[in-house]
């Protein structure tokens, strides 16, 4: 008897789901989609955003699931589309203020984004969410390491790996992101009324 997909390796799955066998995709998923929610969440700060991009990201995988080398941690090369897909909805979200800026202020208020603003969402969340809105106001480079390493508990050489930079690297923008995050805590703190 052979064994069932939940005892089976992500390389496993991976070749299953190529020769078309859904459940193992939906077991991949399973197995991943937390993860991956987590780091869109730390990018995005809102749950909302964060689905879209977990979306995103499987239905990229999926599709390029042939070019996945089984030898490799499938976490390491699923969170490597997610970082992916983070800088592409920040650089649609960046058009998007642009044009929303760019037109006449009568018209901005259909094209606005309906984000509020940091002033609301520190007044209006609780704790985490002010934590969440900190780590995504961080340059990109600063939240990819913050949240492979301190949210998703990967190692220095697997944050590396996915981002394609020097250990060294990883360790430096890490202790930049903390001092950053540290500093926009502290700021937004005195903030409040």
């Amino acid at each position: 008897m052979s064994p069932s997909l939940t005892e089976r390796g992500d390389a496993e799955l991976a070749a299953l789901a190529l020769a078309g066998q859904q459940s193992a995709y939906g077991e991949l998923m399973r197995r991943h989609r937390d993860a991956v929610f987590r780091l869109a969440r730390g990018h995005a700060g809102d749950a909302t955003e964060a689905l879209d991009i977990t979306q995103e990201t499987f239905i990229s995988a999926f599709a390029a699931l042939g070019r996945y080398d089984g030898a490799r941690p499938f976490r390491l090369w699923i969170a490597r589309i997610a970082v992916n897909k983070c800088r592409d909805w920040a650089r649609r979200r960046a058009v998007r203020r642009f044009f929303t800026f760019a037109r006449p202020i009568e018209e901005a208020g259909a094209v606005a984004d309906g984000m509020p603003t940091p002033e609301e969402a520190v007044q209006s969340r609780a704790e985490l969410a002010h934590i969440h809105a900190a780590i995504a106001a961080l340059p990109g480079n600063l939240k990819d390491v913050l949240v492979l390493r301190a949210i998703e508990g990967m190692s220095q050489a697997e944050a590396a790996q996915i981002l394609g930079i020097s250990e060294k690297a990883v360790e430096t923008r890490l202790y930049r992101a903390r001092n950053k995050l540290a500093e926009g805590l502290r700021d937004g703190a005195t903030g409040r009324v």
